[in-house]
């Protein structure tokens, strides 16, 4: 694994837990991880289950132990590190957004196509697909419960940046990140919805808006705030981020992304709704599915809970009896059980790297939508 942050935590968790869980054709040794500063990778490999820490991933791609490569780094390094790995006969396992362009996401997926012909596997870390309420929420929608899709409707709110002596950490330098809330999780929602409806977004216009244009350097801030007269750098991301957009099936979506929405921590939340029905998603109750039948007699419609807990539900056998309820870190394990299974069965693993440029090309057009906008005259 390349990164030990965040998502680098969340990986580890997954690696370790994943055989411990689920019966599999292969079973996952945790190699070694990689970060540049020796010290903290030291410490994160011995903390998050790691026998190894290497401070070069090149070293990683030259070894003969490691069959997979688990990309968990910012953006800028993504295809760098993905294309080397599946030209030395690696997997890779990369994390979204996939790339910090559209160029770049390209050039991975011609890697990517390449390797496969080999038989090396690829795929995109797109964690809420494994949800299990998110996986029953397209089979719903596939065996036709909500016929045509009308609307699609979906939030994704944080708040961790609304003070403005929060400092200007790599996520919000384009060079290093890509883009803002776009394309940290507008991309989530973006690849959630097409992954439920099984559509894809194929016209865009939006606005994206920076509210906060100058931070602390991480340097001049003690902790996630800064002293008065700091010394400051530009953001170059997007703080937030809201388009409309037409789908493959005629639909009409809506996507709201944003850093900003004050009290929000991680308010992600889809609405389909369709001419039979309507199936909403809330990750804030992640074993849940609200669904509105409007088959059934007018005197007995209205929404139901769906608790999402029982054995035949998407990969909830594995876990505790019904009722008993999963978390977050449930999807990244679900998430490297079907990495695990795809490449030991010679599979192709999802969502790909084609998969997920198609949602790269979606916040590019997104970036390059001017909403064409006309005055209101009293």
């Amino acid at each position: 694994m390349v990164g030990y942050a965040f998502m680098g935590a969340a990986h580890s968790q997954a690696w370790r837990t994943v055989n411990r869980v689920f019966d599999l054709p292969a079973r996952a040794t945790m190699v070694a991880v990689c970060g540049r500063d020796g010290a903290k990778v030291a410490e994160a490999a011995s903390r998050l289950g790691w026998a190894e820490a290497v401070t070069d991933w090149r070293e990683l791609i030259a070894r003969d132990d490691i069959d997979v490569i688990d990309v968990c780094t910012p953006g800028d390094s993504h295809a760098e590190i993905a294309i080397a790995a599946l030209e030395a006969g690696k997997h890779v396992l990369c994390e979204k957004p996939l790339a910090n362009t559209v160029d770049e996401a390209r050039a991975m997926v011609a890697a990517a196509v390449k390797a496969r012909a080999l038989g090396v596997r690829s795929a995109c870390g797109f964690n809420y697909r494994r949800v299990p309420a998110v996986s029953l929420m397209r089979n719903l929608i596939a065996d036709g419960r909500l016929g045509a899709i009308r609307h699609v409707r979906a939030v994704y709110l944080q708040d961790w940046i609304t003070d403005p002596n929060f400092p200007l950490v790599w996520r919000l330098q384009k060079d290093k990140a890509g883009s803002g809330a776009l394309g940290d999780i507008g991309a989530h929602i973006i690849d959630l919805t097409q992954f439920v409806t099984g559509q894809q977004i194929t016209g865009v216009t939006g606005l994206t808006e920076t509210f906060i244009k100058e931070r602390p350097l991480p340097e001049a801030s003690s902790g996630l705030s800064a002293s008065a007269g700091a010394a400051t750098g530009e953001v170059t991301v997007d703080d937030a981020a809201v388009f409309v957009a037409r789908l493959s099936g005629g639909g009409l979506a809506t996507y709201e992304a944003t850093r900003f929405a004050t009290g929000r921590k991680n308010g992600l939340k889809v609405e389909i709704n369709g001419e039979l029905g309507s199936l909403v998603f809330d990750l804030e109750r992640l074993n849940e599915l609200e669904y509105y039948d409007a088959t059934r007699p007018t005197a007995e419609q209205g929404f139901s809970r769906i608790l999402v807990t029982e054995g035949e539900h998407p990969y909830v056998a594995a876990w505790w009896p019904p009722g008993h309820i999963i978390g977050y870190e449930h999807s990244f394990t679900h998430e490297m059980r079907d990495f695990i299974e795809a490449v030991a069965t010679g599979a192709d693993p999802t969502p790909s790297f084609e998969e997920a440029l198609q949602v790269q090309l979606v916040l590019d057009a997104v970036e390059k939508s001017d909403a064409s906008w006309v005055s209101v005259l009293a």
